[in-house]
Parts: C-alpha cells; sequence; structure tokens
C-alpha cells in the first residue's frame, strides 16, 4: 500500500469557495421550479410531463454522462479523467436521485406515449406488433432494471474512491477500478442504449433508428463532458487543486472536447444521410418534424453552435490551456447540450411547430435545482483532488 503524503485537509474546498455559496440558491430554486411545475401539471397535464421528460433526460445525462467518463478514465488510466475525477464522482453519486424523479414519467406515460393507451393500440398493429415490448408493465420493470444497474455502478466506485482516500491506495483497489469499468461501461452503454428507446425513440413509436442510443448515449457522455470542464475551471485555482489543475491538463480536456464534438456530428450526419438515401416513407417523418417550420430554425442553431463555432474556437491552443476561457466555452456547450436534446424529443409532440411552454423552464429549473443541490453537496464534502490516486501522486510530486 501506498504512503499517504497528504491529509485530506489539505485539499478541502475552502468555506468562502463559490461553488459552496451556490449550494443553497440551487436548493431554493430547485424546491421552486418544482412547485411552479406542480402547479403547472393542474392547468396543463400533459405538457407538465412533456417538459418533464426533456428537462429529466437532460440533467440525468450529466449523471450517467460522470459515471461513463469516471469508468473511462479508469480503463485508460489518462491523466485528463484524474483531473476531473472528484466533480465527476459527485455527478455519479446523484444516479440514485434521478431514480426518485423519475417516477413522475412513469405516472404519465399514458399522456407520453401512444403505445401505453389501450385505445389506440386496439386500432394500430404496428403497435400491437410492438406490445410484448412496449407496454406499461414492461417498460416500468425496465426502468428498475435500468436504475438498479446504474445505482450499483456508481456506489461502487464512489465507495473504492473514498476508501483510497482513507486508506492510500492498493493494487487490489487497482484492480477493481479496471475491472468493474471494464464491464460497467459495457452495461452502461447497454442500458442507456435500451432506455433511450424505451423513454425517447418510443415516443414516435413508427419511427425507429439503429444509431439512436449511440446518440443519446454519446450526448450523454458529452454533456458531463462540458459540465464538469466547467467546474473544473472553477477549482482550478483553489488550494492543492492548482497542482493538478494545469494548464497542460486542460489542454488535454479542450482536445477531449473537440473529439466528443467531432464525434457528435459524425453520428448525426450519418444517421442523417441514411435516411435522406434511403427515402422511407418510415423514417423521412423524423426529420421533416424537425427541419420545417420554427423547427428549422432550431436545427441550423445547432449546426453552428453544437459544431462549427465549437470546432473554429477548440482549434485555439491558446484557449484550450486557458481555464477559464476552456470554462466559457464548455459552460456554453451545456446550454448548446441542452437545446440538442430539446430539438431530438419536443418535435415529436409537436411536429414543425416549435414550442416553447413556460413548463419547459420551471421543469428545467425545478429538477436542475435539485441535482446542483446533490451535485454540490457531494463535491464539497470530499477533497477536491483524489490524493492518493497513483497518477495524481505523480502530479503532485512533480509540483
Amino acid at each position: 500500500m501506498a504512503e499517504i503524503r497528504h491529509s485530506r485537509a489539505d485539499f478541502a474546498l475552502g468555506a468562502s469557495h463559490a461553488l459552496r455559496r451556490w449550494q443553497r440558491p440551487a436548493m431554493i430554486g430547485g424546491g421552486a421550479g418544482v412547485v411552479l411545475s406542480i402547479l403547472g401539471a393542474l392547468i396543463w397535464p400533459i405538457q407538465f410531463f412533456q417538459a418533464w421528460l426533456v428537462s429529466y433526460m437532460f440533467w440525468l445525462g450529466m449523471a450517467l454522462g460522470s459515471m461513463g467518463i469516471l469508468m473511462l478514465q479508469f480503463i485508460t488510466g489518462g491523466r485528463w479523467g484524474a483531473a476531473l475525477r472528484r466533480p465527476l464522482e459527485a455527478g455519479a453519486s446523484t444516479v440514485p436521485l434521478m431514480a426518485l424523479l423519475f417516477v413522475p414519467i412513469a405516472i404519465g406515460m399514458r399522456a407520453l406515449y401512444e403505445w401505453a393507451d389501450p385505445s389506440i393500440v386496439a386500432h394500430d398493429p404496428i403497435l400491437q406488433h410492438k406490445s410484448p415490448y412496449l407496454n406499461p408493465t414492461f417498460f416500468v420493470i425496465r426502468a428498475i432494471l435500468y436504475f438498479a444497474v446504474w445505482t450499483v455502478l456508481a456506489r461502487k466506485l464512489v465507495a473504492w474512491s473514498t476508501l483510497q482516500d482513507e486508506q492510500g491506495h492498493s493494487d487490489r483497489l487497482g484492480r477493481n477500478f479496471h475491472f468493474l469499468s471494464r464491464g460497467g461501461l459495457m452495461l452502461y452503454a447497454l442500458t442507456m442504449t435500451f432506455a433511450a428507446i424505451d423513454w425517447a425513440m418510443s415516443l414516435e413509436s413508427h419511427w425507429f433508428s439503429h444509431i439512436y442510443g449511440i446518440l443519446v448515449t454519446g450526448g450523454q457522455i458529452l454533456t458531463a463532458m462540458t459540465a464538469m470542464i466547467a467546474v473544473s475551471s472553477m477549482l482550478s485555482q483553489e488550494r492543492g487543486a492548482a497542482k493538478v489543475l494545469t494548464p497542460e491538463r486542460f489542454h488535454d480536456l479542450g482536445k477531449l472536447l473537440l473529439a466528443f464534438i467531432m464525434v457528435w456530428a459524425y453520428f448525426h450526419l450519418s444517421q442523417f444521410l441514411i435516411m435522406w438515401s434511403a427515402n422511407l416513407p418510415e423514417e423521412v417523418p423524423w426529420y421533416a418534424a424537425r427541419t420545417t417550420g420554427g423547427w428549422k430554425a432550431v436545427t441550423i442553431l445547432l449546426v453552428l453552435s453544437h459544431f462549427v463555432l465549437p470546432f473554429i474556437v477548440l482549434l485555439s491552443r491558446q484557449v484550450k490551456r486557458d481555464p477559464r476561457a476552456l470554462g466559457m466555452v464548455a459552460a456554453a456547450m451545456v446550454v448548446v447540450r441542452f437545446i440538442d436534446l430539446y430539438w431530438l424529443i419536443t418535435p415529436s409532440f409537436s411536429p414543425g411547430d416549435f414550442t416553447l411552454h413556460p413548463l419547459h423552464l420551471t421543469t428545467l429549473v425545478g429538477i436542475g435545482g435539485i441535482w446542483a443541490y446533490a451535485f454540490l453537496g457531494n463535491l464539497v464534502g470530499k477533497p477536491v483532488i483524489a490524493f492518493n490516486d497513483p497518477i495524481i501522486a505523480v502530479e503532485l510530486e512533480k509540483a
């Protein structure tokens, strides 16, 4: 077992740090958002469930994407991931909370999914053919299975990390991280693919795409990456953290962010070209709903803000090596990630006609405030640096 050279106090988050000060406003904002959303549900029940689904999928991406990147780092052993480890652990720790926030979707599935309405299924041969899989009972059972898998993975990774802080690193812990992450990453990709089909793709149950699960899962990774880079840029001036969150590490994170953005563009372009060239009546309506009417402007905005502009900006070495500049780019990308998910889901309810209901804002703030409160609580309760991690220990020795 490696000798512990540092104590938890050496890397504790300062009491005056902005992340600590934001915890209370997050709780107040989240509570107000949820209350307003519930009041809105009394007036617009269908719109409430639709808005809750969009906001929920966005914040779920923060939690699961953090877990996915954390496992990827344990597999590769990259220094870039070691710099993000604490925010990633804090994000992954919110998975049980997201299981609780899924309840409104289970309650409102009949308002969301046509396959959950027996009166519609009775007159639709395609839905009848899919009913052994798309039915309310099996839908809930699968959701319970997904959250059980994700919760076990997240809790194990975070528990072992806490043990590493307290007892130091050991070869056994290293093997545990590595082997759990290898199997866990495959489980995450598999379960999230099915969850994306259940919760989002089945909104238009006559339409299907073989790459849809990859789009959603990859989007979660990108969402978490942008958010955690923004958080890490704030931590980079904190006591002890600056020795690890160096310009070199942010340079690595900037290059990785650029790579993920290019992968996002590749997946979307691949799906579009395949469906456009095939020109099948089962596939074309999905894109027609998102490229006509008010949604056409959103599509153009996404092309520019999710690929063209960040691609140009992140080519700059100076931007990638500046924690503040990269943090600002990442924070802007968090907003764009919500727009992308909004574009992916909402046209299922209003094809061709762009809609933005007040409940979209209240649910986004409500779920987000609750998530941020839990995230910040997990983050400020631990050292900002996993000082007994072998990769970080080398960085600290060099500092």
